[in-house]
């Protein structure tokens, strides 16, 4: 009878390649985000008792956010961190399969859609004590608002007991929304919002840490859009609804102040 053959995992915890992919990353990436970008780093100190295998997770607005991440990250970190990326959208033809490879040690993750992609993939990374960076959303926000989370993120990091990194981008979805097709232009300012690693409390399922993990990264971007004067996620979603509603801002404003007038007028 014919055995299943494990698949060959040894790129991702290759020192060779991650010295390479490092390399990469420092003398190309990291660069042309740079010329592209105005990038303001928040929170490494969270990260110093980092070790060993955990998740980086995230919200997901842009193709900008992976590479945000890693190259905000300290080497030690980054260094051999696989990210989880749509089988049927980055590794459709070679080129991009091998960007991803190169850049970002980049997965195959099985979206549903009939693309490339192993499923216990993650799990089985972790269990070889390779990090991950992986969106709970599971595909970029379409309106700059936050998507419900999908609770694989949080089963993964119960199940491996591994902890879950949060980390808000506040400005990506502004610089490179899913409708333009063109690179940032005028360098926008983004930020990268560290926050204190997370782990599940004991008998916590995964719906709960799923909710926290997805409430700690809204108060992450928030706290910081409110502080630099940019649109919070709640700000978004706002839009989101008022458009839904057949409303635009504009309207929804003048709505509100006849509404405040006529309480006026009421007292």
């Amino acid at each position: 009878m014919a055995r299943d053959v494990e698949p060959d995992n040894s790129r991702y915890t290759s020192r060779l390649q991650a010295t390479t992919r490092q390399t990469a990353q420092m003398l190309l990436l990291k660069p042309a985000l740079l010329r592209l970008l105005r990038i303001h780093v928040h929170g490494l100190a969270n990260l110093d008792s980092l070790d060993g295998a955990f998740v980086v997770f995230g919200n997901h607005s842009s193709h900008l956010d992976a590479p945000l991440i890693l190259s905000s990250m300290p080497g030690r970190l980054s260094k051999f961190v696989a990210t989880g990326a749509a089988g049927d959208f980055f590794f459709d033809n070679w080129v991009k399969s091998m960007s991803m490879s190169l850049f970002m040690n980049a997965f195959a993750v099985d979206r549903g859609k009939g693309g490339k992609g192993k499923r216990g993939m993650s799990a089985q990374l972790l269990s070889e004590g390779v990090p991950l960076l992986l969106f709970p959303e599971g595909t970029r926000s379409r309106t700059g608002a936050m998507g419900p989370f999908l609770p694989g993120v949080a089963s993964l990091c119960i199940s491996r007991g591994v902890p879950a990194l949060p980390v808000a981008l506040v400005g990506a979805y502004d610089a490179w929304p899913s409708r333009q097709r063109h690179l940032p232009k005028g360098r926008p300012e983004v930020h990268v919002v560290f926050g204190r690693p997370m782990v599940p409390y004991p008998g916590e399922i995964a719906h709960e840490f799923n909710e926290r993990m997805r409430r700690q990264v809204l108060e992450l971007h928030d706290t910081t859009a409110r502080a630099y004067g940019r649109k919070t996620l709640a700000e978004f979603e706002r839009t989101v609804a008022l458009e839904s509603a057949g409303k635009t801002p504009i309207a929804a404003l003048e709505d509100d102040a006849k509404q405040q007038a006529d309480k006026q007028e009421d007292r």
